[in-house]
């Protein structure tokens, strides 16, 4: 992504001298692997041949050794699972330079504004204390003022300490726009107001960490109460390790929320983990949690932001304002002053990195507004209530985050349904989600009556085919214990043009 991570000395074979560790002991050199088991054999053979113990994950019944033993000889013995190197993994942020003017032309703290943040009510930002964020990222700053009043809880991954300063700057940046306290009298407003932070510092100091560190990060963040996870980093692939983490997150109701990426002037690639979130192919519908791209201060895609049919919604991230860690350098996060301030220092960046938490903070308070909800039922409403008004597109996908309207929804107790569709020539392909255990598909033809497609059905995609030189509109009712329709989704409009005469032919 925009901030490349040079992780490849964790996953090459080193020379034949001893070197440091993480903790900073020597230890014999190997190459570091990641290794899956399934029985206390399989662990066995995992730590076979003089094999160092890096890392454990008994959640996920794997370990990160540093060993001599081939991948190929592990993956073939009885009781593993995978055995994999680590990945790189990639903070979604764009370069810094000569943003502080053009994120003061777009008016302070725009993003705020844009989300509808300040149309939340109060009372909705302080029962927000109830839930907590976890940011796992380059750690943060905790001296800076909007971090320090919320007391936040810490990790790092690697040392397995308390320590988490941000030398890389990135993380600070993301958890002040997550989680920066709303009631202090200084610096910005984070998007969750009330809610708790917890800060998980995965990788090196330098920024660089990989899925391993990751996924360290998310069972720490699931172990000790994260209710929302996000995720401000990326890359190009995915691996066992990291889809189980994934998993472990969503099976303890846990709402993941990860950044799409800033590649798409690059070959605008599928990016992990925000794929394992909201899967290709899915045009934003249903999905295990968000993936987020970045908008501008005009509503529009932000021209770095990835697109496609993982996208499930956007929040700003072109020239967005937050908290500098005191640590980072200036020329990665310039200093902008803010009238005002008495503390801290603050700057504008670029990035999906900070749209994600947005819609991190976000989730908190419509959680807030309804403790009720599930993980995906709050996602529902994010994607329900966007700028897209139910209306999904490879871009935005259903459109820009509106906080005060998903928090009015959370607090109605109707999440709605969704539908959202892609045409291939005569055939369109549909998929839809909403807080429903059967739904009906309905198809006017041409502006007639509504007929049914699918009746009562527990689908949530199917194919239709078409005709030629014909307007289609599709809905999707969701239905009650009763079979009564208790939402119904916004029209989806498709039309086939007319099939043209060929040549030599009468039409």
């Amino acid at each position: 992504m925009g901030v490349a991570v040079a992780a490849a000395a964790l996953v090459s074979v080193v020379g034949s001298a001893a070197t440091p560790d993480r903790t900073g002991s020597v230890r014999s050199n190997g190459r570091l692997l990641v290794v899956g088991y399934s029985t206390a054999g399989g662990l066995a053979t995992a730590l076979h041949g003089g094999a160092v113990v890096e890392r454990r994950f008994p959640a996920l019944q794997a370990v990160e050794v540093r060993t001599r033993v081939a991948a190929a000889t592990l993956r073939r013995a009885q009781g593993i699972r995978f055995v994999s190197l680590p990945a790189a993994r990639g903070a979604a942020a764009e370069p810094a330079v000569a943003l502080a003017l053009a994120g003061a032309a777009a008016g302070g703290e725009w993003q705020y504004r844009a989300t509808h943040e300040d149309g939340v009510p109060d009372a909705v930002l302080r029962a927000a204390s109830s839930i907590t964020i976890a940011v796992v990222d380059t750690g943060a700053d905790i001296t800076a003022p909007d971090l320090a009043a919320k007391s936040p809880g810490t990790y790092n991954t690697r040392s397995g300490t308390t320590d988490v300063a941000d030398l890389n700057g990135h993380g600070t940046f993301v958890a002040s726009i997550a989680a920066g306290s709303v009631t202090n009298g200084d610096g910005i407003a984070g998007a969750g107001g009330d809610a708790q932070l917890l800060v998980v510092k995965a990788g090196a100091n330098d920024g660089t960490f990989t899925d391993v560190d990751e996924a360290a990060g998310i069972l720490y963040a699931v172990d000790h109460g994260a209710r929302i996870i996000n995720l401000s980093f990326g890359g190009a692939g995915t691996s066992a390790i990291e889809r189980n983490a994934i998993r472990y997150a969503i099976d303890h109701g846990v709402l993941v929320v990860a950044a799409v990426g800033n590649e798409y002037q690059m070959g605008n690639p599928v990016e992990y983990p925000a794929a394992l979130l909201q899967p290709v192919g899915s045009n934003g519908a249903g999905g295990a949690g968000l993936a987020v791209t970045a908008s501008t201060p005009a509503g529009t895609r932000a021209n770095f932001s990835n697109t496609g049919s993982w996208v499930s919604l956007a929040a700003p991230g072109a020239h967005v304002f937050g908290d500098v860690s005191s640590l980072s350098l200036p020329t990665a996060y310039p200093r902008t002053a803010l009238p005002g301030s008495v503390a801290g220092l603050y700057g504008y960046a670029s990035g999906t990195s900070f749209a994600a938490p947005q819609v991190a903070g976000a989730a908190a308070l419509v959680w807030a507004a309804n403790p009720s909800l599930t993980a995906q039922q709050v996602a529902q409403i994010l994607k329900a209530t966007a700028s897209g008004g139910g209306r999904w597109t490879p871009g935005l996908g259903f459109g820009v985050v509106d906080v005060a309207a998903a928090v009015a929804l959370a607090e109605s107790g109707r999440p709605g349904v969704l539908l959202s569709g892609t045409r291939v020539r005569s055939r369109v392909h549909l998929t839809w989600s909403g807080d429903a255990s059967s739904y009906t598909l309905t198809l006017a033809t041409d502006g007639h009556t509504a007929k049914a497609v699918l009746a009562a059905t527990d689908r949530t995609s199917t194919w239709v085919t078409l005709s030629a030189g014909h307007a289609y509109s599709f809905t999707v009712s969701a239905l009650g214990p009763g079979g009564t329709a208790n939402a119904i989704s916004t029209p989806l409009t498709v039309s086939v043009p007319p099939t043209r005469a060929k040549a030599g032919t009468r039409p």
